[in-house]
């Protein structure tokens, strides 16, 4: 990777609560080490997401979004807005390792190790109940949900596109996540199809869960 090539911004939405957004978070970082990119990290929400089509949502998925989705993420949009929009990518590698990697789970105690993990601040865990910047979390969703439709999840990434639009998608969806050549092959080829006018979906059903190696 050449040291003065201009890196090509990419905008990646999350929600912590997500195990496939980890995944694909973990892929990004590693093709930022063999690709000229650069990743800024954005806050989306399944629980805001899905707001509107609970009655259509499994109860164990409504149960899930009801009681772990809201609080993680409300203390991430804090974190952002009293601290910087810098501390999203340590704090998300901090809460991910803590909830996916080592099964702890999105709870409190998880987000507070997090916190002390990278240096902000426990009162953080204010915002669990309830937060003043809601409107600021769902801006942040908004910004990324619109750019690929009501009908994907996260994670969401967007990266400029030839005519200085940007080009946007949801995913991939891949465990576990490439390193290496493997990692830079597989942005190529996303960016490939992506970047096709008309091109909507790739898909297969899942055959195993995420990988947290």
């Amino acid at each position: 990777m050449s040291e003065t090539a201009v890196k090509t911004p990419v905008d990646f939405w999350f929600d912590p609560l997500c195990p496939w957004a980890w995944m694909t978070s973990r892929w990004v970082l590693e093709v930022e080490k063999v690709r000229d990119i650069e990743v800024s990290w954005h806050v989306m929400s399944l629980a805001v997401l899905n707001e509107d089509k609970l009655d259509e949502l499994p109860e164990e998925y409504r149960e899930m979004l009801a009681t772990k989705a809201w609080g993680p993420v409300r203390v991430v949009i804090a974190a952002q807005q009293e601290h910087g929009a810098q501390v999203l990518g340590d704090l998300y590698t901090a809460l991910g390792t803590r909830i996916h990697n080592r099964g702890e789970g999105p709870t409190k105690e998880a987000v507070a190790g997090a916190l002390k993990e990278v240096g902000l601040p426990e009162s953080l865990l204010d915002h669990w109940d309830e937060t003043p910047y809601e409107a600021e979390l769902r801006a942040s969703h908004n910004e990324g949900i619109e750019k690929v439709g009501q009908e994907v999840g996260t994670p969401v990434i967007a990266v400029p596109g030839a005519d200085g639009e940007q080009i946007a998608f949801f995913g991939p969806v891949v465990t576990p996540a490439p390193k290496g050549e493997a990692a830079a092959r597989l942005w190529d080829g996303t960016l490939l199809v992506a970047s096709t006018p008309g091109f909507y979906e790739i898909k297969r059903t899942r055959t195993q869960g995420p990988i947290f190696d």
